[in-house]
């Protein structure tokens, strides 16, 4: 079998690269359109402007007496006194709520809010976060090169979870809380 060239097989003859020049059209059509509705607006401007106000009706005054009709004014009937039983009850009412009592685990919860290759990075971060008030510390795990910044230890998750609102507020994202292990 021969050894055939696929390359040149499929090029065929080879099409100028000249871009056609489109000859220039200038819009007339869209100008005259907008010259016509730039006048018809200010001709309807000036036609307002010189329209004068109607003059207004003089007031007419009613010399006749109006009417007077001697109708009986009948009295409404006096409202009944309502007695609600809340109103007596309710002060002397105590309302017994049993709290979930919250459940403190032996491991404490900590906060991630970063991983960075430089420590630079990661203490930019850590100045972030303490720009809001809450103290952070930066780890190198060994044999690593990663700098973690890290909050915490939270006895609470609640604890934690309210300052990464507060990291969320100031838009210091990502945060991940874990259970702390070591």
């Amino acid at each position: 079998m021969a050894n055939r060239d696929y390359v040149k097989r499929g090029q065929g003859t080879r099409k100028s690269t000249r871009s056609k020049k489109t000859p220039t059209r200038k819009p007339w059509k869209a100008g005259l359109l907008a010259v016509l509705l730039l006048g018809g607006f200010g001709y309807g401007l000036y036609i307002l402007s010189n329209d004068p106000e109607p003059p207004i009706p003089p007031e007419v005054k009613q010399t006749s007496k109006p009417k007077t009709t001697t109708k009986k004014k009948t009295s409404l009937p006096e409202l009944p006194k309502e007695e609600w039983d809340y109103v007596k009850s309710l002060p002397n009412k105590e309302i017994e709520v049993e709290a979930k009592k919250q459940v403190v685990s032996t491991v404490p919860y900590i906060m991630q809010c970063g991983a960075f290759k430089s420590l630079r990075q990661a203490e930019e971060r850590k100045v972030n976060i303490a720009f809001q008030g809450i103290s952070s510390k930066i780890r190198k795990k060994e044999g690593s090169s990663w700098y973690k910044v890290v909050l915490g230890p939270y006895k609470l998750k609640r604890n934690a979870e309210k300052d990464k609102h507060v990291l969320q507020r100031a838009k210091i994202e990502p945060c991940a809380i874990w259970k702390e292990t070591q």
